[in-house]
C-alpha cells in the first residue's frame, strides 16, 4: 500500500485552474482500483491519495500522469508500508508481513 502526499508548488488559482482534470484523474483510478482514499490537506497546501498496488514503480508511474504533474504544480512523497492491520471494509487490502 502507498501514501501519495501532494505538495502545491503553484498558486491556488492555478491549483484550482487544473482542479477539474485532476478529479478526472482521480476518478478513473477510482475506478480501476487504485485508489482507496483522497482528499486536501489542512492547512490547503497539498493533498494525499491512499493507494494499493504490488510495485512502487508502477505507482510512481501513475503519479506523473496525474495533471497536477504535467502541469507542473506539485511534487509527490510516495511512502510505501504494509498495511497488515486493517478496518473491516479494507480487509481485501490486508497485507502480511514477509516470511
Amino acid at each position: 500500500m502507498f501514501v501519495l502526499e501532494l505538495t502545491y508548488t503553484a498558486s491556488l488559482d492555478r491549483i484550482d485552474a487544473a482542479l477539474p482534470a485532476h478529479v478526472e484523474w482521480l476518478g478513473r483510478h477510482y475506478a480501476g482500483g487504485t485508489f482507496l482514499a483522497s482528499g486536501r490537506k489542512v492547512p490547503r497546501d497539498g493533498g494525499v491519495i491512499l493507494a494499493t498496488g504490488d510495485d512502487r514503480a508502477a505507482i510512481e508511474a501513475v503519479t506523473r500522469t496525474d495533471p497536477f504533474v504535467v502541469e507542473g504544480l506539485v511534487e509527490y512523497t510516495v511512502t510505501e508500508f504494509l498495511a497488515t492491520t486493517v478496518a473491516p471494509v479494507l480487509e481485501a487490502h490486508r497485507q502480511r508481513l514477509p516470511a
